[in-house]
């Protein structure tokens, strides 16, 4: 059985170079293929996306040529792949995490607008491919915080114990214990709770903030628990917190290896892929590299 390859999408821009560095390391330490996808923009108007694949396209394509360049001296591991696709690349690139382990880009693309905190290539990947998908930030992001109190390479991942993401787990421990790592999972609950008695009268909240916080913690306890018997390697810490998850995940990304968010589940009424609000907020501001975990086959 052949390994699923990880997949750099590249065109050029530095942004995209650093994210095939992020997937050539990652690659490695999987002992995975490598496969640089270069999306060309050629579909004329009107015409359906389509992928033409092959050695001559590959071959003249001057963006791979200097990738290969790039990576000529690095050994034989990992395997590395060539291909030149052609079509749009918001739609082709979801595509590509079919037969995928992972597909990595950078935040912004060649052409993408300056102001722009992710570009639209980035964003569709993450909602609609079907592998999860890394988005490498550029190393420029600032994020407030003292950092965490131990040192250490860490992987981040967020964690709602009303509706726990078992894809978004896994992929944290597996990577953790790739790099040597420890597992910081961000558990947050709402505060301050807010009860309505009357129209426009708010009413201190009568929930113990001590015991919210204990059941929180109790709960992700519980929910870490088959991801540590399959990793006893890997240390895990459970962080319960009040407030906002995203601020705490973005403010956990400073100096970490990697923050791991989930993706929305689809919903009877909202069929169509999506991603949360929290995972569009880590993806726009998170300084280390985000990965975006589609749910389960089951989860589905």
């Amino acid at each position: 059985m052949s390994t699923a390859p990880v997949i750099a999408a590249v065109d050029g821009s530095h942004d995209s170079l650093r994210a095939l560095e992020w997937a050539f390391d990652a690659a490695r330490r999987r002992a995975a293929p490598l496969r640089v996808v270069h999306v060309r923009q050629y579909a004329a108007w009107g015409q359906a996306d389509v992928l033409v694949a092959g050695p001559p396209e590959a071959e003249g394509d001057p963006v791979l040529d200097d990738v290969h360049a790039r990576l000529a001296d690095r050994g034989a591991e990992p395997a590395v792949e060539y291909v030149a696709l052609e079509g749009v690349p918001g739609a082709v690139l979801p595509e590509l995490g079919t037969d995928a382990a992972l597909l990595v880009l950078g935040s912004r693309g060649r052409g993408g607008f300056a102001s722009l905190l992710l570009g639209s290539n980035g964003l569709a990947a993450a909602r609609d491919a079907e592998c999860p998908v890394v988005v490498v930030p550029r190393p420029d992001r600032q994020v407030h915080g003292d950092g965490p109190a131990d040192p250490g390479p860490r992987v981040v991942v967020g964690l709602h114990v009303d509706s726990p993401d078992d894809a978004a787990l896994a992929l944290a421990f597996a990577e953790a214990a790739l790099r040597g790592a420890r597992v910081q999972v961000i558990a947050a609950y709402p505060w301050p709770v807010q009860t309505w008695s009357a129209p426009g009268q708010i009413l201190p909240p009568q929930v113990d903030r001590d015991a919210v916080e204990q059941e929180t913690r109790a709960l992700a306890e519980g929910f870490l628990a088959p991801h540590r018997k399959r990793h006893p390697e890997v240390r895990a810490d459970a962080e319960a917190l009040p407030g906002d998850a995203a601020g705490h995940l973005v403010a956990a990304s400073k100096d970490a290896e990697l923050v791991v968010v989930g993706r929305h589940r689809r919903r009877l009424l909202s069929p169509a892929r999506m991603m949360g609000s929290v995972t569009q907020a880590v993806l726009l501001h998170a300084a280390s590299p985000i990965a975006v975990v589609p749910p389960g086959a089951s989860e589905e």
